[in-house]
């Protein structure tokens, strides 16, 4: 058996990695160039992998029986073309991984936004409990790094993205949530209606002893677009369920069927993390606890407790009566959205990078009501500037240093500023991850 793993990110190494142990040829190929993979081709080569660099050529399909894909990796390259009409499978890395441990309780979670924060709540939730759970997936561990590193009662929390879900066959969660969904990645899946369909097949290969929680007062997470034979579970804010968890006068409650007695969890005022974003994702978190027996007082606890993830929401530092938060993780308009809503004081608000049809408009109303300026940074500063320069005072700014600079001398003390730049990272920064800490970064050398 030979596998062809396309991309030499963590997921494609973990992959190729996973594969060679098992015994299998392995061919890893990379469209980047060699000269930004020194240590990766010293590693393949050191385990006998081979690789090439600066392009996927369709040379590297000789032999192959199966293509792992990184997530990302655009459907229509000419390499994936070829094996189509070869009949070759391309799976992705999720689906390798989990072949290899199938038996592990899996926890998916999915959506456009809050997918870390949830992943990493319910992990938190069930390590308190005392039952072992692993963050993986999208959240920064592959799935096939946990192969031969994992116990077999432990839980499995996977926060997938639709890049993972576009290449799965067999991949089956036994618990599922997907969160909300709006338009995003629209350059990989062109349609809104492909990027739905994406996220739905998380549910796809659920038998009826799995279940799907979808959110109730979001339309696009419909139930007629889940074709699963799961369990459906609701989630809602605005209204009690027949099943799941929802909100009633203030409380978080659940019921686990139609004919089971509701559950009252605890108050929603007493969940540490704020905004109303969270109460979605602490509730989707909470559902996925009990399910799995974890007890009403162990969430509630936990809710109370659990502070949040770098890069949401992130509290950084307070200087002259101004907090500065990191939001660098809103990287889409629904992220900001929810940002932008979460806080009663005045915002100075940060925002830009690499756009992706940004619909500012969405925003309007928030900004009128919560922001008192902005400025604006990156590749979208001017379509930024442009829309919101008659609704409120905006400058834009050519580095991060200068954009805290003009953020600071137009906060004052109650004020917040707030970093959610609505945009992908890759103008100035490697990722996300890489823009957050900049920011904290400039911020924490704040005189």
């Amino acid at each position: 058996m030979k596998y062809l793993v396309i991309g030499a990110a963590k997921s494609g190494i973990a992959a190729a990695k996973l594969a060679k142990r098992k015994g299998f040829d392995v061919f890893l190929s990379e469209s980047k160039p060699a000269k930004d993979f020194a240590e990766v081709i010293a590693e393949m080569d050191a385990l006998g992998i081979e690789h090439e660099f600066g392009g996927n050529t369709l040379e590297a399909l000789a032999g192959t029986d199966c293509i792992i894909t990184s997530p990302g990796v655009p459907r229509g390259i000419p390499l994936f073309e070829a094996a189509r009409e070869r009949n070759i499978p391309i799976i992705s890395e999720l689906e390798f991984g989990r072949s290899f441990i199938p038996n592990n309780p899996l926890i998916a979670v999915t959506g456009t936004n809050g997918k870390t924060t949830t992943t990493t709540l319910i992990t938190y939730m069930f390590n308190r409990a005392c039952k072992t759970a692993h963050s993986a997936g999208n959240i920064g561990t592959p799935i096939s790094e946990l192969v031969d590193n994992i116990k077999p009662t432990d839980f499995i929390i996977a926060e997938l993205s639709s890049f993972q879900l576009d290449h799965i066959d067999k991949f089956r969660p036994d618990f599922a949530v997907i969160l909300n969904i709006t338009p995003d990645h629209l350059y990989y899946h062109k349609t809104f209606e492909d990027y739905r369909y994406v996220k739905f097949r998380v549910g796809e290969n659920m038998t009826p002893n799995d279940c799907l929680l979808l959110n109730a007062d979001d339309d696009n997470t419909a139930t007629k677009y889940a074709h699963t034979k799961g369990e459906i579970y609701k989630l809602s804010m605005q209204a009690p369920q027949e099943s799941g968890v929802y909100n009633r006068n203030g409380s978080m409650c659940i019921k686990l069927s139609p004919t089971a007695k509701e559950e009252k969890i605890m108050e929603l005022n007493e969940i540490l993390l704020p905004g109303t974003h969270n109460a979605y994702n602490s509730m989707a978190a909470a559902l996925a606890a009990r399910v799995f027996e974890i007890s009403n007082e162990n969430i509630r606890d936990s809710l109370m407790a659990f502070e949040g993830v770098e890069h949401r929401l992130e509290f950084v530092r307070a200087l002259d009566g101004i907090d500065y938060v990191n939001d660098s993780k809103a990287t889409n308009i629904n992220a900001t959205w929810y940002a932008l809503s979460s806080y009663k004081k005045p915002l100075v608000w940060i925002a830009g990078g690499r756009g992706d049809n940004n619909d500012y408009s969405a925003l309007d109303e928030l900004v009128r009501r919560n922001v008192k300026s902005i400025v604006a940074i990156g590749e979208e500063a001017d379509a930024i500037f442009n829309h919101f320069a008659h609704v409120v005072r905006i400058e834009k700014a050519d580095s991060m240093e200068e954009a805290v600079e003009k953020a600071r001398k137009q906060a004052e003390d109650g004020d917040i500023v707030l970093f959610t730049p609505a945009c992908k990272s890759f103008d100035w920064f490697n990722s996300y991850e890489h823009r957050g800490e900049v920011f904290k970064k400039v911020v924490r050398r704040l005189k």
